[in-house]
């Protein structure tokens, strides 16, 4: 079992910057490639970003390319999303996810994915 633990949301103007982290605790976090989810009211939940175990491959959704990155620090267990030029259809909750293996390689769908946090909502206002 792995737990995740969201963090780092909140409210933020447009074209403002939030980083959000996901600590996780349990099997070896090192072992698990990660990805960041987020789902707006009413939608279905979508893929933001993904990094390999190895932290060598990196995934974007297009809508977030340029402007998300994705990051993470095995020796803290945690998964980071830097997000910058945030715009209000950015707002939702944002969760992270994990799945075991994966070292050269990263998982869009969240049908691939093993393990989930609770989420943090984002708020992009205009």
């Amino acid at each position: 079992q792995v737990q995740l633990v969201e963090s780092g949301g909140g409210l933020v103007q447009a074209g403002g910057s939030l980083r959000l982290s996901c600590a996780a605790s349990g099997r070896t976090f090192s072992s698990y490639a990660m990805g960041w989810f987020r789902q707006a009211p009413g939608e279905e939940r979508d893929f933001v970003a993904a990094i390999s175990l190895s932290s060598r491959i990196t995934n974007y959704a297009d809508s977030v390319k340029g402007r998300f990155t994705i990051s993470r620090d095995n020796a803290k267990n945690t998964v980071y999303l830097q997000m910058n030029s945030l715009e209000p259809e950015d707002t939702a909750v944002y969760y992270c996810a994990a799945v075991a293996g994966g070292f050269f390689r990263t998982y869009r769908t969240v049908k691939e994915y093993e393990y989930w946090g609770q989420g943090t909502q984002v708020t992009v206002s205009s």
